[in-house]
């Protein structure tokens, strides 16, 4: 990566996922890797660029700053905006659109930044060409996002468009999926990496089973998906995008054990299978219609148990009742097992009547969340969590 053409990039992830995702940078090779709230920042090049929407798991988006300056009013918004030279990144032909987001006394209508970061754009079109770009929502050519934090205002492309979790494999959902992002981080917290047998046993849709083998595979997270953003920007360079897609390719591996997936929902069974299709990974992943609290462990070796059990807000269940059978189905029947389960419900932890060996706060949406690990032994250990 040749240094004079570096730029600073800025991913986006969950609450939660900085330190993962600060590591999967660096793994990918980016400088300068640096880490803040649900945002980790770092330099690469225009290939860079391409490989880390590629690639990354825990990103939402990535961003390319490209203009900041101080804000007091919408006056100096409007100059701030004046001052970036928009022919760079577009003509009057184009179509754009503006997100904002928004932390200061001075500007409390993201709406209000948007228009008139709008109108400084269109302004500077129509006074050096006598045409301007128009606004397009859905399928625009440039997306900018606009960040006001006190007086600082930072103006970046993204270069990603719709969020990456978007991966372009689900097509069949079932109720309340779970975001694929958030999937791919509670699977890198909780340590998998490909190296043991996986199951989800209440697998819904599939998500976490398909981050599961594509991270065993080390398959590019958004293989899949449709496009990204800077498809459309004036420097698109589609040789040097599938030269990346090629090298990344070559890194895919081989997976020598099983991944298997249980929900007692038939619809849910034939909405996973479509999706494990679809990503290109049937030949690893096996699903069936199963209630969790009715099997065993069935394989040889230790276990890698992800899972993301209903919270009561989705599903009509018995709280105590089915938190309680998750941990007697643990205690009984899954000797030799990692457990990990992402829950919304923090009340409903104390009915499993195991102790967690681990507890990381994360966000499922807004709601605030518990991932939990409980460590299952073999033998005579199982009794160590039980709870009299």
């Amino acid at each position: 990566m040749t240094m004079e053409n570096n730029f600073k990039m800025i991913a986006k992830t969950f609450f939660g996922f900085e330190e993962i995702l600060a590591k999967e940078l660096q793994q990918l090779g980016a400088q300068d890797v640096k880490t803040g709230t649900r945002m980790v920042s770092f330099r690469g090049d225009k290939g860079f660029m391409y490989k880390a929407n590629l690639s990354l798991r825990t990103a939402l988006k990535i961003l390319k700053p490209i203009h900041s300056f101080r804000v007091f009013n919408e006056d100096s918004l409007y100059k701030g905006i004046l001052a970036i030279d928009w022919s760079q990144y577009m003509n009057e032909n184009r179509t754009f659109v503006i997100d904002s987001t928004v932390h200061s006394e001075k500007f409390n209508h993201s709406e209000f930044v948007s228009q008139k970061t709008k109108d400084a754009i269109v302004d500077q079109f129509r006074k050096n060409t006598g045409a301007r770009p128009s606004i397009d929502k859905a399928h625009p050519d440039l997306r900018i996002n606009v960040h006001i934090d006190r007086d600082q205002c930072s103006v970046s492309l993204d270069t990603s468009g719709a969020s990456l979790h978007h991966r372009g494999y689900r097509t069949a959902t079932n109720i309340a999926p779970i975001n694929e992002v958030l999937a791919a981080g509670m699977l890198l917290l909780s340590g998998w990496d490909g190296q043991g047998d996986f199951l989800d046993p209440m697998c819904g849709s599939g998500t976490i089973l398909i981050e599961a083998g594509m991270i065993a595979c080390n398959v590019p997270a958004n293989l899949n998906r449709k496009e990204f953003a800077f498809e459309k920007w004036n420097d698109w360079d589609a040789e040097l995008f599938d030269m990346i897609m090629e090298s990344q390719l070559k890194k895919v591996r081989e997976f020598h054990y099983t991944i298997t997936g249980y929900d007692k929902a038939p619809s849910a069974v034939i909405k996973a299978k479509d999706n494990i299709a679809n990503a290109n990974l049937s030949e690893y992943i096996n699903v069936s219609e199963r209630n969790f609290f009715d099997t065993q462990k069935e394989t040889q070796g230790p276990l890698h148990m992800v899972f993301n059990p209903p919270y009561g807000e989705r599903l009509d269940i018995q709280l105590e009742r089915f938190y309680r059978e998750i941990g007697d189905t643990l205690k009984q029947n899954y000797p030799g097992t990692s457990a990990w389960f992402i829950t919304g419900n923090l009340e409903a932890l104390k009915f499993v009547g195991l102790k967690p060996s681990r507890k990381i706060k994360l966000f499922n949406g807004s709601l605030e969340a518990r991932l939990v690990k409980y460590e299952m032994y073999e033998g005579s250990k199982r009794t160590k969590f039980q709870v009299n």
